[in-house]
Formats: structure tokens, sequence, C-alpha cells
């Protein structure tokens, strides 16, 4: 059996890009006969960036929301809070005494904005330690990560190594898994769908919202009666993610006949966003509305994962003489 073990960072409510590009895909490979999952929401890590309490805690619920309502079976698989387990913390600290400062300084998470250094606190720094602290205490065996994480995975793998040599096998090096086939969802304006760029489309608004969003999607100038080229239009790009191959064939045969403006097409996508999420906005809308039950759900999941950590916990720390 291969434990999996994926982070989310719990900055609000997950958009499509968040749910095409990482949600379904997880969730898929959950769902693989022999697989172990450990999903967690990374609020522990919120706090180099984010100091309002009580954003942190409807982000949480938020996040949480998304996956439940997506289908992530916490029966079978293990789904908690990385601070209800402040182990984790202790176990950081062991952790920094074994990562040379320059390995943190070469870390993307610090490098990026070593440029303005009042604006780097500590948390950021050893950002990378408490991720390999997340990783390490429960044995993971593959971490799915973008390109843009490899490297602290790296990271994990050269500190475990370094306690390893120090005190016997202890730890298991993690493999890391990069899918190449991630999908690069396209927001609103062409860019990566991102907060960051606040061009993003939140499948979970109401109809009146989500139906705004859509119609102020940036497209080209031309008319009704021109013919359109699908592929170069924003709108079709995101189509054609979220519909089936008859909706994508008959819209994309629209395009290129005339007679079919943007704000046909624009209808077209929202009434497809609308529809083909209505169980999922159900859910979410749901649990948000019962917090209490994201809570049991993720406090039951910490039980279960401090079921697996505990005993890596343990050995640690007679090792290291505590």
């Amino acid at each position: 059996m291969a434990r999996i073990l994926t982070g989310i960072q719990s900055s609000g409510r997950p958009h499509l890009g968040n749910i095409l590009g990482a949600i379904l895909p997880a969730i898929e490979l959950s769902n693989k006969p022999g697989n172990e999952s450990l999903f967690f929401i990374a609020d522990l890590h919120t706090l180099t960036s984010l100091k309002d309490g009580t954003a942190r805690k409807q982000n949480t619920h938020a996040v949480a929301a998304a996956w439940l309502a997506f289908g992530f079976d916490t029966d079978k698989h293990i789904f908690y809070k990385q601070s209800d387990l402040p182990q984790v913390c202790e176990l950081t600290w062991i952790l920094n005494c074994f990562t040379p400062y320059p390995m943190l300084a070469n870390a993307h998470s610090f490098k990026d904005k070593s440029d303005k250094l009042s604006v780097v606190n500590a948390g950021l720094f050893v950002y990378p330690v408490l991720m390999a602290a997340d990783i390490l205490l429960y044995k993971a065996d593959i971490v799915p990560v973008g390109k843009d994480q490899v490297q602290h995975l790296e990271i994990t793998r050269d500190i475990a190594t370094a306690f390893n040599n120090q005190y016997g096998e202890t730890f298991v090096l993690p493999k890391v898994q990069v899918d190449e086939n991630i999908m690069t969802i396209p927001g609103i304006d062409g860019q990566k769908m991102s907060k960051s760029y606040n061009n993003y489309i939140d499948i979970f608004a109401s109809e009146k919202e989500l139906l705004k969003v859509v119609k102020s999607i940036v497209t080209d100038s031309k008319g009704l009666e021109e013919p359109k080229e699908p592929d170069s239009c924003n709108v079709y790009k995101i189509y054609k993610l979220v519909a089936d191959e008859h909706q994508t064939a008959d819209i994309r045969a629209k395009y290129q006949a005339g007679g079919f403006g943007y704000g046909h097409a624009k209808q077209a996508l929202f009434e497809v966003l609308w529809n083909k999420y209505s169980k999922q906005r159900e859910l979410f809308n749901y649990y948000m509305n019962n917090t209490d039950e994201i809570d049991a759900k993720l406090k039951a999941g910490a039980e279960k994962a401090w079921a697996i950590g505990s005993q890596v916990f343990a050995e640690v720390k007679e090792k290291v003489g505590y």
C-alpha cells in the first residue's frame, strides 16, 4: 500500500482552477486501489502571511467544505487540520537543528522575497522545515506536488537523510510525484486563474454572482455575425474544460459558423457551470452552514493521523534523548 500525503493551503474558497487542477486529480488518485491518502489543511503555514484569526477559520472551513463537496472519502482516508497535531511543531524544531542555513536561504519560499527582508518573518524562512515535518511524521511514501514545490521535497529528503545518518533509519524518504499533465486553468483575463490576479471563477457563488463573473470574461471585439476562432477565446478555453464532448463540439461549430456572439458563449458557459456543479454547490453551502460537522470530521481525521504519527514521534524523541 502506498501512503500519499497532500497539504492544502487554507487561502480561501477554492475556485474553478483549484478544483480542476488540484482537488479532482487528488481525489481521483486517492480512489485508486491500494492507495492510502492523508490530506491535511495547512493552516499553520498560513500564519506566515495571514494574521487574521477569523479569516483563517473561515478559510479552513471553506477548503474543507470544498473537498467534502467533491466527494473525498473521509472514512477510507484521513482528512485533518495541521494545527490539530501540535507535535508537528516540536518535530519542526528538532528538524531545524539538522537543517543547514544555506539550504533554507536558497529555498524558493524565502529567496523570492529576500529582496524585501523587512517583510520576511522567521516562519517564512523555516517554512520548508515545517513542510518536511508534515511529511516525515507520517512516513509518507509519495507526495504529489507541482513543479514549483519539487525543491521543497528535495529539502525534506536531505533533512531526513541527515537525521537518519546521525541516528539510524528513522524517516522514510518520500518520493516526489510531479503530474506533467496537470492543467493550467485560464482565468477570465486569459492568465492563469488565481486569486492573486483576481481573475477566478467561484463555482460556489450565487447564480447572480456567477453570471456576473462569467459575463466579465475578456474577449476580442468581433461582431455577432463574424466567424470566430474558438481556440483563441477565453470563454471557449474554459468551456471545453467543464463541458462534455458533445457540448464542446457543438459550441465550436457555432463559433466557426458565425451568427454566434460572445454573449451567447458566455451564457452557455454559465449554464454548464451552474448545472454541472449544482450538487457540489448544495453540499458546500450545507457544510458552510454546519461547520460543526466539518470540525468533527477534521478532529476524527487528526486522531487517525496521530495514530500513525505518534509512533514516529516517539521514536524520534527517544533517539535525540528527550
